[in-house]
């Protein structure tokens, strides 16, 4: 069964810890108040199993025009090559924040929980600490990269 019942972005989590910097793209993200989110890591990232409570990292909604970037930090496990090497960033804290981002936020973790549906996938919950916005931008669609 395809089923597309919502419309899915291209966010772009990122933080730097170990000195490494970590980094995935994500389309299942939710704004479930003013100030927090939440987003579903799946199992395969090694991102997602390095994301603590406590930690700051940061949230880039992709614009049109950066599906390239996406398709980028689709590719390999941070802990194995640097995908933010050919990437304008800039860096809060120990938060990427991905240049011209139609959205970029910097966010602490709250919580990560495995749900019972999908226990190998990472749910975290997100407090916006911080966050900027290129108003002429327009949000990319996940269905534009895949």
């Amino acid at each position: 069964m395809h089923l597309e019942a919502f419309q899915a972005g291209c966010n772009i989590v990122g933080l730097l810890k170990n000195n490494i910097h970590y980094g995935m793209c994500c389309a299942w993200a939710q704004m479930i108040d003013y100030d927090k989110l939440t987003m579903l890591l799946g199992a395969q990232s090694a991102t997602g199993k390095i994301i603590e409570k406590g930690d700051i990292l940061g949230v880039s909604a992709l614009a049109k025009g950066q599906a390239a970037i996406a398709t980028k930090l689709g590719e390999g496990h941070s802990n194995q090559v640097d995908k933010f090497a050919t990437i304008a960033y800039s860096l809060t804290q120990t938060a990427i924040l991905i240049d011209h981002a139609k959205v970029r936020m910097v966010c602490e973790v709250l919580d990560v929980m495995h749900l019972p549906v999908c226990k190998a996938d990472a749910f975290l919950v997100l407090r916006v600490l911080s966050h900027n916005e290129e108003p002429n931008s327009l949000f990319l669609n996940a269905s534009e990269v895949l």
